[in-house]
């Protein structure tokens, strides 16, 4: 019972500690929140456009583009708002259809479509789509003009006929094939892949941030007060281990319980997520009390704490998804138990993993929780027992 009192004590410290309410229960799901925002997710590129007047080849251009279903797009009411769209980020791309085009196509004089677009990878690419629309509108446009320099029709019948004989010719079938596996399949979820990415990185982060309560409580002689009544070293040491180890866990389960509720995330099979999320939090627990053991002041630990957990996690993959890492990174990568805990989720999300699947995770994050903890208890007792 004492053992389970001094671990509920560390985590009701941590839930009155203010700071932790930003810190804790805010920043991580904002975090989660803007990375989905901005990298999740399908992504429709929106083009901008401006027709001049309602002359009927523009409307027919307009019209084509529109068709693609992959586009979003939107209609301005002036060549300056669309401009200004662009600029601002809110389309990837703007069209300008001039007013007049059947009369400029009827004279013979070349018709000018208007094109911006941000300097981006996308613009480039969204070009080519605008351009392959206005090419098909365009195409009998050609044979018209062409018809009325042999006959008397007038551009209107002209432009009616090759337009029928256009779509009365066989189009040209293109054949697209994947090859390959995807890194990311495409049931992925907005938010999928940066909720298990921040829960490593916060979990273990807020793990170590716990070792400041435990050098309070060696500074301020509470631990050595406590070997005065009927407890001994053991019960001491097991009851920090077991808080530290709680306010991971407590961290832990309300990201995934807050980006169930709000994100709709998916963790895959639920006493896997479980079972991952309770070594890793054991992990964390003894860097914890192993950091609270060895350093003087919670300045030092605090400092310390936080550029430790930042570097294992931009190094595991917590800010960058290991799949994207170079094969001599990866082996790197898996000297830190953030990329086995990722690995670990990214088998029970993406691939529809059981426990049994994710047994190797498991038994590396095993082994770093008691190579930590052992350590850690050990250092606990010399320093408490120490005269």
């Amino acid at each position: 019972m004492k053992v389970l009192a001094i671990a509920w004590s560390n985590v009701r410290r941590m839930l009155r500690e203010r700071s932790n309410i930003f810190f804790v229960f805010i920043f991580p799901i904002a975090l989660i929140l803007l990375i989905g925002a901005q990298f999740g997710g399908d992504f429709d590129p929106a083009i901008g456009l401006f027709q001049e007047d309602d002359d009927p080849l523009a409307t027919a251009v307009a019209e084509e583009i529109a068709a693609d279903d992959s586009l979003a797009i939107s209609e301005y009411e002036s060549r300056e708002e669309l401009t200004t769209a662009v600029e601002r980020g809110a389309v990837q791309a703007g069209v300008f259809l001039p007013a007049g085009m059947t009369e400029l196509a009827a004279g013979g004089s070349q018709v000018e479509v208007g094109y911006v677009a941000r300097p981006e990878d996308s613009g480039q690419q969204l070009q080519s789509v605008v351009a392959a629309a206005v090419a098909r509108v365009m195409a009998p446009v050609g044979a018209a003009q062409f018809a009325l320099e042999k006959t008397a029709a007038g551009f209107d019948q002209a432009l009616e006929a090759a337009r029928s004989e256009t779509a009365s010719a066989p189009g040209l079938e293109v054949e697209t094939t994947a090859v390959g596996e995807a890194l990311f399949p495409a049931t992925l979820g907005r938010f999928d892949l940066g909720a298990s990415q921040q829960l490593s990185l916060f979990t273990f982060l807020t793990a170590l941030a716990g070792s400041a309560a435990l050098i309070l409580s060696r500074k301020l002689g509470i631990s050595r007060r406590m070997l005065s009544t009927p407890t001994s070293a053991r019960t001491i040491v097991l009851g920090e281990a077991a808080g530290r180890w709680a306010v991971a866990m407590v961290q832990g389960l309300y990201i995934v319980a807050a980006t169930f509720l709000l994100f709709r995330v998916n963790w895959g099979d639920p006493w896997g997520a479980l079972l991952l999320l309770t070594t890793f939090s054991a992990v964390g627990a003894g860097a914890g009390m192993l950091m609270g053991a060895t350093f003087r002041n919670d300045q030092q630990a605090g400092g310390i704490g936080v550029v430790v957990s930042l570097g294992l996690a931009a190094l595991g993959g917590a800010m960058l998804p290991i799949e994207l890492f170079s094969p001599a990174m990866n082996r790197v990568a898996h000297f830190t138990p953030h990329a086995w805990v990722i690995d670990g989720f990214a088998e029970l999300v993406r691939r529809d993993g059981t426990v049994i699947d994710i047994l190797p995770e498991l038994g590396v994050l095993t082994a770093y929780a008691a190579v930590l903890l052992l350590l850690a208890s050990w250092r606990l007792r010399v320093v408490l027992t120490r005269g």
